[in-house]
């Protein structure tokens, strides 16, 4: 009874870990991972980092901001009024540098900033810089220059382990076998392991029950498998 105990989902906080000890690090993001922290023996003082949504650009773009005291902000929340106070440490993490609407001509002049005083700037985007649907020529110039690391979806090894850090973010706790199996069901990114946790995480909380292949099984789609009912 004490162990089924500990394996209920409660409605707790998620606490994700957000350290650079708590990155996972596999064959498609070790050259971010080593490029990040690897700093400041960088190519240059200008890095963009790319990867889809759920890929840990902000879970690595939060370590170097800690380590480096740079300031982190969505680049929809920069304005020409906000920009001494945002280059005044002299670094700066620029997130989801395409999503939602920008004020480029502030943009442009808080990089001119930060290059004039000799800092660094990270940014983050899900795709290419051409692809950010950048207007303003100069700034989609200068930051052209900025080289590129990229994370990639996760490989199989990676996925698992993605998986069992999610469910410890949930405080939840589910055999390996569970593990294997949801990921060889799902589609092979973060997105979709996040997204699946999430729904195993509620339909277990609405059973009472801990997380078992039949729970799984019911929410992921079928590739023709029997599995056993869950006996309750």
């Amino acid at each position: 009874m004490a162990e089924r105990s500990r394996q209920l989902s409660f409605d707790l906080p998620i606490d994700p870990q957000l350290g650079i000890d708590d990155f996972l690090v596999g064959a498609s993001n070790e050259d971010a991972f080593s490029t990040i922290t690897g700093w400041p023996d960088w190519p240059s003082r200008r890095l963009h980092l790319s990867g889809p949504h759920g890929s840990g650009k902000s879970h690595l773009a939060a370590t170097w901001a800690r380590r480096v005291g740079a300031h982190v902000i969505a680049a929809t929340s920069v304005t020409e009024s906000a920009v001494p106070n945002l280059s005044v440490s002299g670094s700066l993490v620029l997130e989801d540098l395409d999503r939602g609407e920008l004020d480029e001509h502030a943009l442009f002049h808080l990089v001119n900033v930060l290059l004039e005083q000799d800092g660094y700037l990270l940014v983050t985007s899900a795709v290419p810089i051409d692809r950010c649907g950048l207007r303003l020529a100069d700034l989609r110039s200068r930051l052209r220059l900025a080289p590129t690391v990229t994370l990639g979806e996760p490989d199989d090894a990676l996925l698992k382990a993605v998986l069992v850090k999610l469910f410890i973010d949930r405080q939840l706790v589910i055999d390996a076998s569970v593990v294997a199996f949801v990921a060889a069901r799902i589609e092979r990114s973060f997105e979709a392991a996040a997204r699946v946790v999430a729904e195993l995480d509620r339909e277990a909380l609405s059973r009472g029950r801990r997380i078992t292949r039949p729970i799984a099984a019911n929410i992921l789609p079928h590739d023709g498998e029997q599995v056993a009912a869950d006996e309750g």
